[in-house]
């Protein structure tokens, strides 16, 4: 067991340092820092609540309905990310390793999981499961990318581990599916 865990954790840091590391070029590095830089944000409580807060009141039919779903499974969805960041309290990276780049102005709270990353994902499954046939073709690859972006800034800017937007995509997920299939019994 122990051996599964170091060779979890070796790989972890593996694809953590390869995931936060800058490129040679500087126009690269410039467009992939301003992107990732700006993208992060979306993930945050005050991008996701707001949309949805405003999708709910000022939108009609199924896009009203995504709106609340997604502000609900997004205000729920942190209630497990609260329990287990205090729980394992784990160092973020820039804080446990000397090579990472971080960002300017990094969080100091537990690093397990990811609270961006669960609330983009709690906030863009009522989405998708609003679309129709015809939109869901577009919808899902935006979505894809949106999400992905987001868990990928968090270990560019040097704050998450894989494992911590691995475990916040899945639970914002899991909650997000969850308030979906309730919310027809109200």
């Amino acid at each position: 067991m122990v051996n599964v865990v170091f060779w979890v954790l070796t790989h972890e840091q593996r694809l953590l340092l390869w995931a936060n590391r800058r490129s040679p070029h500087r126009v690269v590095n410039r467009m992939l820092s301003g992107w990732l830089g700006t993208v992060t944000h979306a993930g945050g409580a005050t991008f996701t609540l707001l949309t949805s807060l405003l999708s709910g009141l000022l939108a009609a039919g199924a896009w009203s309905t995504a709106g609340w779903q997604g502000f609900a499974a997004t205000i729920i969805s942190h209630i497990p990310v609260a329990i287990m960041k205090r729980k394992f309290s784990r160092l973020r990276p820039y804080q446990a390793l000397t090579c990472v780049h971080v960002c300017k102005k990094p969080l100091r709270d537990s690093s397990f999981p990811s609270g961006h990353t669960t609330a983009i994902f709690a906030w863009l499954l009522p989405w998708l499961l609003a679309a129709d046939a015809a939109l869901l073709p577009v919808m899902l690859p935006a979505a894809l990318l949106l999400g992905g972006s987001v868990a990928w800034s968090r270990m560019y800017l040097g704050l998450h581990y894989p494992s911590d937007v691995a475990i916040g995509a899945a639970i914002g997920s899991l909650v997000s599916l969850f308030v979906a299939s309730a919310w027809s019994f109200f």
